[in-house]
């Protein structure tokens, strides 16, 4: 129970990573408040988690500065503080980097580091009037390092989130705010299988890629997003975390064709 009388909000927590960590952290004690713009399926994983009165829902787009200011002041109305901010929402496109048009490019920045943004913002400004510290977890990638073409705007949204942890650890450490990261490899959610895991080949490609085999489960990243948000981790600030499968160690391969072919 590492986080018992902890208050933590949550993005994007209708499913994947962003439920497990919900999952996770009402297991460690703490009350969650998740958020997501998908108010349905959000609504269904509220229903199945633990402890319901200790669980509030809220529907937020997170690219709404608005909407990620009132999940805040939900959580310090419902549960009188928050302690722990993880902005998990976030989006993928697999596209052609020549065929990305304006509105492909702005939606997933607004969603994936905009939306980020406004939740240190809120979190932030919450945790400075309640006093007491705070720890504000971003979720980043592998993605951020690694450059893959056809994930041309996550990468790019995820390399942006890097220097935001960054960043906001220098300035609101005098506030005792630590503003860390996670920046999981291939996670076996729904957004890895329509946008990483678009087919035999793909997969096949990002495994051969992964020393350990095999794609992450979301309950291995909420471990470390766990870890991170207690205590254990209290002299980690501005960094960002890898449960990759040892994917950042192998270089990548490209095509070469042999002289004279």
């Amino acid at each position: 129970m590492k986080l018992s009388g902890k208050v933590a909000v949550i993005t994007g927590a209708a499913r994947g990573i962003g439920r497990a960590c919900a999952e996770r952290f009402l297991k460690e004690g703490a009350k969650v408040v998740v958020s997501d713009i998908d108010a349905d399926g959000l609504a269904r994983t509220a229903s199945e988690l633990v402890r319901p009165n200790d669980v509030r829902v809220v529907s937020v787009d997170v690219a709404k500065r608005a909407d990620v200011d009132r999940l805040v002041a939900t959580a310090a109305r419902e549960f009188g503080r928050i302690d722990i901010m993880v902005n998990n929402a976030g989006v993928a496109r697999n596209q052609d980097l020549l065929e990305i048009s304006e509105k492909d490019f702005d939606d997933v920045i607004a969603i994936n580091l905009k939306g980020a943004f406004f939740g240190v913002q809120a979190a932030a400004k919450q945790m400075i009037a309640q006093g007491g510290g705070g720890v504000i977890i971003n979720m980043s990638s592998v993605n951020a390092l690694l450059a893959i073409p056809s994930l041309a705007t996550y990468a790019i949204s995820k390399g942006g989130m890097k220097q935001l942890t960054s960043v906001a650890a220098v300035a609101l450490a005098p506030h005792k705010i630590r503003v860390v990261a996670v920046g999981p490899g291939t996670i076996l959610t729904d957004m890895v299988a329509s946008a990483i895991f678009s087919s035999e080949d793909a997969r096949r490609s990002v495994l051969s890629r992964t020393p350990i085999g095999r794609g992450g489960e979301p309950s291995e990243v909420a471990s470390v997003v766990a870890f991170l948000a207690s205590d254990d981790a209290s002299y980690i600030t501005g960094q960002t975390i890898y449960p990759d499968g040892g994917r950042l160690i192998l270089n990548y391969t490209v095509p070469v064709e042999e002289p004279g072919s």
